[in-house]
């Protein structure tokens, strides 16, 4: 049976060091070593966004559709299908760990994703789901060393990890404090040297960023903020703007937002409108910078440059 990375693992001050490690386990390559080496090219959990052995997180404040997002993903990797814009290559082994929703509102969205999908997964244990629901004593603390340790069998047998939400599933610690974040992130890393890939759901705060510490972000591969469309309102459901905050490996339209929306089971997507172009427009005009224009509407300095783009093409036209 393969080794888990936390098989040969002692405690230390910093997190889980490997034993016998003291610099013999630190080997530095030389360049042409390096560049000679053959890497075997990158695969894809879902295209373009979510890597095999990636890092990803979505955000978004609450009631906007942060699970629905999360179960929809699961779904398309478990089967190689598709969710919104985006495909699985193949399907994947998902484990879905849910801190917060009740199991039978799991079940319910679960059930309408698998009636309205294209397809099944190729077995019934290809996603498997952990629901503090129906956990007597509820899911372990993951930003822990003995929560890692007791989750670590059921992950073993997982491509990806989808962690629904880090607010209730990590619980140690100071949201904004950096080190209290360090613990998780040396575990996710671990997961990536283990050949996982993890997709984290989280809150936003009341300024519409991800709450708590920034370095949340740093080793993330991608990072996916929903929000509201301004014309929004609350009979309507799970309708949201979807907008690449981070995107590592991937740029150009890929990475430009777009509307997402949940009718009778079925999702569709529609560029955003031109009132978000005349926004950037709007922004520029003031002298604000493109960083400054990324930051206010939530999205990518790729995206805010083409949103330019485009408003200058319009503004000729």
């Amino acid at each position: 049976m393969p080794r888990s990375f936390h098989d040969e693992t002692v405690r230390s001050g910093q997190g889980w060091t490997p034993l016998g490690a003291g610099g013999d386990d630190l080997v530095a390559i030389s360049l042409g070593d390096f560049l000679r080496r053959d890497f075997p090219p990158p695969e894809m959990m879902l295209e373009p966004w979510l890597p095999a052995k990636g890092l990803a997180m979505v955000f978004a404040p609450r009631g906007v559709g942060k699970t629905h997002f999360a179960l929809g993903v699961a779904y398309a990797v478990a089967t190689g299908g598709s969710f919104l814009r985006w495909q699985a290559p193949r399907p994947r082994r998902v484990l879905l760990i849910d801190g917060e929703m009740p199991a039978s509102a799991i079940q319910a969205r679960l059930a309408a994703i698998a009636a309205s999908a294209d397809r099944e997964p190729p077995s019934e244990d290809q996603i498997k789901l952990l629901a503090a629901d129906l956990c007597p004593y509820g899911i372990p603390d993951i930003s822990t060393i003995e929560g890692q340790r007791r989750l670590q069998p059921l992950i073993d047998d997982a491509d990806l990890v989808v962690f629904d939400n880090y607010s209730t599933l990590a619980r140690s610690g100071n949201e904004n404090e950096a080190e209290s974040w360090s613990p998780m992130q040396h575990w996710l890393l671990g997961l990536r040297r283990a050949g996982k890939s993890s997709l984290g759901i989280h809150h936003a705060g009341k300024g519409g960023e991800q709450r708590g510490t920034s370095r949340r972000e740093d080793v993330m591969d991608t990072v996916i903020k929903l929000s509201r469309p301004d014309d929004y309102t609350e009979s309507e459901g799970a309708r949201f703007v979807v907008s690449f905050t981070k995107s590592r490996g991937f740029v150009g339209p890929e990475a430009d937002p777009f509307v997402a929306e949940l009718d009778g089971g079925t999702w569709t997507t529609r560029e955003l409108d031109d009132d978000r172009i005349a926004e950037a427009g709007a922004h520029a005009a003031t002298g604000m910078s493109q960083r400054r224009i990324a930051e206010t509407m939530g999205i990518g300095l790729g995206s805010v440059n083409r949103l330019l783009k485009r408003h200058r093409d319009s503004a000729r036209a």
